[in-house]
């Protein structure tokens, strides 16, 4: 049980909600945002002392029914459900370090996708494994080192183009959404906590971002590369989970016979090296 998180998540959600959000009424102008801690204590049947508590990091890990009460009272989404419950250890968590190594039959399929770009990132975005197409859309991940393969590194700390993508900022909730959940699942992986403390020190943006304790996103179903070789190409986004691994295998396509489907075959035949 993280106490101190679930503590801040809990005041988060309770501050950006108002009194006619939850059928109260809305009363006298009230000097802080938000729900009173009292009246998120009677809309989950729970004591106000003991939900101060909570919010205070001070109390014992509340109980499966306590923590429905306390979701229904809030309105979480399922999503901002299920990180709650992890918080609070009353889910299954991983304890070890977040996995690394790429499927053999992954890095098969990577090479049968040659009008697909697709690469595979791990819990921590870090790329593990990417097919020549990809290399030519983003940039040649062979001749890096492991730790500026990091795409939440890429997006807070730069180069300030992140390929030239049209959704920099979407992306960047998205890292921040997903590291969030990273770290509840891996709260002693050394990498995952060292990527979330170094990108709070170094981003401004990632701290104001952070801070927000958002635990879901808008799926992001297309993107538009500027690539300096062709021009803007946009692609249909997929990101399939690799459940066994906590990874995620990113294919990035186009529509057969279209400008985009010509430019992304274009640029599988010159490689990355004229990027």
């Amino acid at each position: 049980m993280d106490r101190q998180e679930l503590g801040a998540f809990l005041r988060s959600r309770r501050e950006r909600l108002g009194p006619r959000d939850v059928g109260l009424p809305a009363g006298p102008r009230r000097r802080t945002p938000g729900l009173r801690r009292e009246e998120v204590a009677v809309l989950a049947h729970i004591s106000t002392e003991y939900y101060v508590r909570l919010e205070q990091g001070r109390a014992p890990r509340p109980s499966g029914e306590v923590l429905a009460g306390i979701a229904d009272a809030l309105r979480l989404t399922e999503a901002e459900s299920d990180h709650l419950h992890v918080l609070a250890g009353t889910m299954p968590s991983r304890t070890g370090l977040h996995r690394r190594d790429v499927r053999p039959s992954i890095l098969a399929l990577l090479d049968r996708l040659p009008q697909t770009a697709a690469f595979v990132t791990s819990a921590a975005f870090e790329v593990l494994a990417w097919n020549d197409l990809a290399a030519a859309l983003m940039e040649d991940f062979a001749a890096l080192a492991p730790r500026e393969r990091n795409l939440a590194r890429r997006a807070f700390l730069g180069p300030p183009a992140l390929y030239g993508v049209s959704d920099v900022t979407e992306f960047r909730h998205h890292v921040v959404v997903r590291l969030r959940s990273a770290l509840a699942r891996y709260p002693a992986d050394p990498v995952v906590g060292g990527l979330v403390a170094e990108l709070r020190d170094d981003s401004r943006e990632f701290a104001r971002l952070w801070d927000r304790h958002d635990v879901q996103t808008a799926p992001m179903l297309t993107k538009t590369f500027r690539h300096p070789v062709v021009g803007e190409i946009t692609v249909d986004c997929d990101a399939l989970t690799l459940a066994d691994r906590d990874q995620h295998l990113v294919l990035y396509s186009t529509p057969p016979g279209s400008r985009d489907a010509e430019a992304l075959a274009f640029l599988g035949a010159v490689g990355a090296g004229y990027r």
